[in-house]
C-alpha cells in the first residue's frame, strides 16, 4: 500500500536495508523502481548508507524514501537530523516492532518518544504521520511527500508491525504529475550559467548557526498551526474518552463499539498527526469530558503528549501492553467498563 501510493506520488528513488516486518515495501520498492525510466532502487550495506543516499537524492530534487524498522530507524537518526538542518524532504517509514534493543519483530509502538522528539541530535522536529488502516497508509503517504516538499522537511509515517504485515482493500490516488510538482530552486542540479548553490549543515560561525536554529523553529511553528490533525467517534455525548493511534486506534474502536452497546457513554480520539500533536482539539474536547483513557501498544509515551494538552483540566489514565503484546477489543473493553463504572460513582459521591 505504501510502496504503490510512493510510486504514484512521484517518489523515484528508493534506499533501504532489509530488517523485519517491514521487508516487503523493500521488495515492492525494487520491482517498482524497475520499469521507471527515471526510477532508482538501491539496496544500501547498511541503514547508515541508506539515510545518506536518501539525502543525496533530495539534495538533486528528486522525491526520496527510505524505510525501516525500530533498531534501523535508530542508525538512521543522524542522516535525519541532517535532512532537518538542511531543509531537505524526505520520507521515511517506520513499521515498529518491539524493542528496546533487538527485541523482537512483533508490532510495538514504543518508538513514539523517538520519532516525535526528532530523534537525533540538535533542535529539530519530524512531522509524524500515524495511519490506522490501509486506505490511510496509501493516502498519508501521498500526503507526506506534500508535506516534505511543501515544509522542505522530513517526514515519517510512524506504523507498526501488524499494519506492515495487514491486507486490506484500498483505493489509491491518481499518480502525480511529475511535471506539475512546484519547482525546487534550491536543488542541485549543476551551475550552468548560474550561481553555484551550496547545501549544508556544518555552521561554525556560532552567530549562523542560532539564526538557523531560530529559522528552523518558526517553520516548526508554522507546521504545527496548519496541520495538527485528529480523528473522533462518538465523542459527542461521551462521560469517558479513549485517546489511541494507529493499530491501538482500531482495537480501542472496537471495544468502545462493544460498551455503547451496554450503554456507556465512551468515545475516541484518535491523533493522526503525531507531531505536531493535535493538542488544541484535545483541549477543546476538556470542556465537556473530564476523563480520558490514553491507550497504547507501549509503557505509555503519547500519553506525556495528553497531559500537556490537558494542562491538567481533565483526569488521565493509561492502559498498555509493551513488548509486542496485542491487546483484544474485548481486554479494552473490560478496562474501560472498570474505570468508567469507577469515575461515575466518585462523580455521585462528590
Amino acid at each position: 500500500m505504501i510502496g504503490e501510493a510512493a510510486v504514484r506520488a512521484g517518489c523515484r528513488f528508493y534506499a533501504g536495508y532489509p530488517i523485519t516486518p517491514q521487508n516487503e515495501l523493500t521488495e515492492y520498492m525494487a520491482n517498482a523502481m524497475a520499469p521507471l525510466e527515471d526510477g532508482t532502487f538501491v539496496q544500501a550495506e547498511s541503514e547508515l548508507a541508506a539515510i545518506n543516499m536518501v539525502i543525496g537524492a533530495s539534495m538533486a530534487g528528486a522525491r526520496a524514501m527510505t524505510s525501516s524498522s525500530s533498531p534501523g530507524i535508530s542508525l538512521k537518526q543522524e542522516g535525519i537530523s541532517y535532512l532537518a538542518a538542511q531543509e531537505l524532504p524526505a520520507v521515511i517509514i517506520n513499521t515498529m516492532r518491539g524493542g528496546p534493543g533487538l527485541g523482537n519483530i512483533a508490532p510495538s509502538q514504543g518508538d513514539y518518544f523517538q520519532a516525535t522528539r526528532g530523534g537525533g541530535h540538535g533542535d529539530y522536529r519530524t512531522i509524524v504521520l500515524a495511519p490506522a488502516s490501509g486506505q490511510e497508509l496509501a493516502n498519508l503517504t501521498m500526503t507526506a511527500f506534500d508535506y516534505a516538499d511543501n515544509y522542505r522537511t522530513p517526514v515519517m509515517i510512524l506504523g507498526d508491525g501488524m499494519m506492515g504485515q495487514m491486507m486490506e482493500p484500498v483505493t489509491f490516488p491518481d499518480p502525480v504529475d511529475l511535471q506539475k510538482l512546484s519547482p525546487k530552486p534550491w536543488k542541485l542540479d549543476g551551475a550552468d550559467g548560474r550561481p553555484s548553490r551550496v547545501i549544508l549543515s556544518l555552521l561554525l560561525d556560532t552567530a549562523k548557526e542560532e539564526e538557523h536554529n531560530w529559522k528552523l523553529a518558526r517553520k516548526y511553528e508554522t507546521i504545527a498551526r496548519e496541520i495538527a490533525r485528529a480523528d473522533t467517534y462518538m465523542t459527542q455525548d461521551a462521560h469517558l474518552v479513549v485517546i489511541a493511534y494507529g493499530t491501538a486506534a482500531r482495537i480501542a474502536k472496537g471495544a468502545i463499539k462493544r460498551v455503547r452497546e451496554i450503554g456507556l457513554k465512551v468515545g475516541l480520539f484518535r491523533p493522526v498527526t503525531l507531531w505536531p500533536f493535535p493538542q488544541r482539539a484535545i483541549l477543546e474536547l476538556s470542556r465537556f469530558v473530564k476523563d480520558f483513557l490514553v491507550f497504547e501498544m507501549s509503557t505509555g509515551q503519547m500519553l506525556e503528549d495528553v497531559k500537556l494538552s490537558l494542562e491538567g483540566r481533565s483526569r488521565v489514565h493509561f492502559y498498555g501492553r509493551p513488548g509486542g503484546i496485542i491487546s483484544t477489543p474485548d481486554e479494552i473493553a473490560k478496562v474501560i467498563n472498570s474505570l468508567y463504572h469507577r469515575q461515575r460513582l466518585e462523580l455521585e459521591e462528590e
